[in-house]
């Protein structure tokens, strides 16, 4: 009797495809250390429709290495993306998410209209009609969420900038699929209006909701110290977020990625994380094997010179849009440069918007199943056009430093660029407050121009730097060395060249303070003091102080040290320590 494979024909084989390539695809380029995202799409290839999955009707066998019903892992696909913003949520918070607003509405907002419409007119140009080529534009202007995040981050400048343009994009998604309805004659303002108002109230509800119940949710999951269970309570929150924008007709990712925030705001978030990170990386890797199945090699390779123009086109234009955008808003050369080209590329959601304007009738069939390859390449693409924009982008700093000539003005300039400048920096850049920063550590500033930083290799003790810094035309001066000798004769120096220039300086202490006061400086910050208070208060506080109190002997304490300080410089007005203004820095 002839063996039967009971497995064949059924999910089961498909999810054993999905674990294999897994458990294969993840140790095995982790070890080459290059990116898994690659190893997923060929596996698509390879196991999808295309390949092994059309060769399965003559080879029974090859049933449990194929996928058989690409539409069944699909749903997964979608929980894999609803999952990655769910994580961006988690990196975020609704301070953060203000501070951001300029780079999300403006900069995001620019991206994609300025590119949609520059798509568009490509395609009046190869002969689409309007309809279809403005549903193409905001189809292929959107950029890939799923594969720009995990490879960017959201903390590097690079980060930071591309997640403020794909969020807009995520946002956006919702009234682009209802503007392909209305561009159909399918949707109604009655319609419009009822999603709108639903949509507001649903994402109230969440707001409100997840505030009072998600920490005493989580809490209880916690004294559980059970993963699973803290597992089950997230993937719940998740869910239910999800299912309640989709059922007023909002995208579920929004759900998802309001969920995320919700708990940034609970003392979870990093337990969270942590528990979701395997899940997650399991339902983006199906994402990116129902890339793979899309891809049909033969015809790549029969129609090869038309979708490589039109591959390569596309990625022209949004890398040129991108980084065009991001050097007139400040960002250097070389984070505008890597920006634009990792962006470059279409996103999953591409495949989206060309579905339902196909299914509206505004694109017609061929021409969707055309720039749907094309999305596949480009996002099969991804990774290596992340690798290659980060090299060019050094290659752009490093031309750049060697011509642009360097100057402070305008900028705040910071002198040394350890944990402390660096956390200058990022506070600076958070404000979009421009600057340069200056070290002698060769290794230190190539490793933070590579990240993004706006950094020059010097040494400030040479007069000459000092110079061609401008410092009479700088916004301030920050001193962050570790070197208090150092830091007095700069201020000093400093301090009679410009004698209205703010400067700002670290101290080792109180007597430090004390001599840099004296030296000229508006703000001196001890940070042993300002540490020692902090750690004070939390002791105070923990022990069951209550807080007014607490805070009163505080600034108690900061006022007798403060009056220390002016006793020790010999000061005519009280130091702040860092809370002094400009005006208060001339010397009297």
């Amino acid at each position: 009797m002839a063996a039967t494979n009971h497995f064949s024909g059924t999910g089961f084989s498909d999810a054993l495809t999905v674990l294999l390539a897994a458990g294969i695809v993840i140790p095995t380029f982790a070890r080459f250390k290059v990116s898994p995202v690659i190893g997923f799409i060929l596996v698509g290839i390879i196991a999808g429709p295309f390949a092994l999955g059309a060769m399965a009707q003559a080879h029974p066998w090859l049933e449990t290495f194929s996928i058989s019903n690409p539409e069944g892992i699909e749903p997964f696909a979608e929980l894999g993306i609803i999952f990655l913003l769910f994580a961006a949520g988690l990196h975020l918070s609704f301070r953060r998410l203000a501070t951001m607003r300029r780079a999300v509405f403006g900069v995001g907002a620019a991206e994609l209209l300025l590119s949609a419409g520059l798509i568009a007119i490509g395609m009046l140009a190869i002969g689409e009609r309007i309809s279809s080529a403005v549903a193409l534009g905001l189809a292929l202007a959107l950029s890939s969420t799923a594969l720009v995040l995990p490879i960017a981050g959201t903390k590097s400048p690079v980060g930071k900038a591309a997640f403020a343009m794909l969020l807009f994009e995520d946002l956006a998604l919702v009234p682009l699929l209802f503007l392909l309805e209305v561009m159909s004659g399918d949707a109604t303002l009655a319609g419009f209006v009822r999603t709108a108002v639903g949509g507001v109230l649903v994402v109230a509800a969440l707001l409100v909701g997840g505030r009072f119940l998600l920490p005493g949710l989580f809490a209880q999951a916690a004294r559980t110290k059970s993963p699973e269970l803290f597992l089950a309570v997230s993937l719940l929150v998740v869910i239910l977020a999800s299912l309640a924008t989709g059922a007023v007709g909002l995208s579920p990712i929004l759900g998802a990625m309001i969920a995320g925030i919700l708990i940034a705001e609970t003392e979870y978030d990093a337990e969270v994380e942590t528990v979701t990170a395997p899940l997650r990386g399991l339902a983006l890797g199906i994402f990116l094997i129902t890339v793979g199945m899309r891809i049909d090699l033969a015809a790549l390779i029969a129609d090869w010179p038309r979708l490589l123009g039109a591959t390569v086109a596309l990625l022209l234009i949004k890398a040129l849009v991108t980084a065009a955008l991001l050097r007139l808003n400040g960002a250097r050369h070389g984070t505008a440069v890597e920006v634009g080209v990792m962006m470059s590329s279409p996103s999953e959601t591409s495949l989206i918007v060309i579905g339902a304007a196909a299914s509206a009738g505004l694109v017609l069939r061929a021409s969707a199943d055309f720039w749907t390859v094309v999305t596949a390449i480009g996002l099969t693409v991804t990774p290596l056009l992340a690798a290659a924009g980060k090299r060019i982008a050094r290659r752009v700093d490093d031309r750049s430093a060697s011509t642009d000539e360097i100057s402070g003005a305008g900028r705040t300039v910071i002198f040394g660029f350890g944990r402390v400048g660096q956390m200058v920096a990022d506070m600076l850049a958070a404000h979009d407050k421009p600057y340069l920063a200056i070290d002698s550590d060769i290794d230190g500033v190539k490793e933070a121009r590579a990240a993004g930083y706006s950094v020059q290799f010097g040494d400030v003790s040479r007069g000459e730097l000092i110079d061609r810094l401008q410092l009479g035309h700088a916004a301030a001066l920050v001193l962050t060395m570790d070197d208090p000798v150092l830091i007095v004769r700069l201020a000093k120096r400093i301090r009679g060249w410009c004698p209205t220039l703010a400067i700002i300086a670290r101290a080792r202490d109180t007597d430090h303070a004390a001599e840099l006061y004296r030296a000229g400086v508006t703000d001196a910050v001890p940070e042993t003091l300002e540490a020692s208070l902090q750690l004070s208060e939390a002791v105070l506080v923990d022990i069951g102080t209550a807080m007014g109190p607490v805070i009163a002997s505080i600034h108690e304490k900061r006022s007798e040290l403060r009056a220390q300080i002016m006793a020790e410089g010999k000061l005519q007005d009280l130091p702040g320590l860092g809370r002094r203004t400009a005006r208060d820095s001339a010397p009297k």
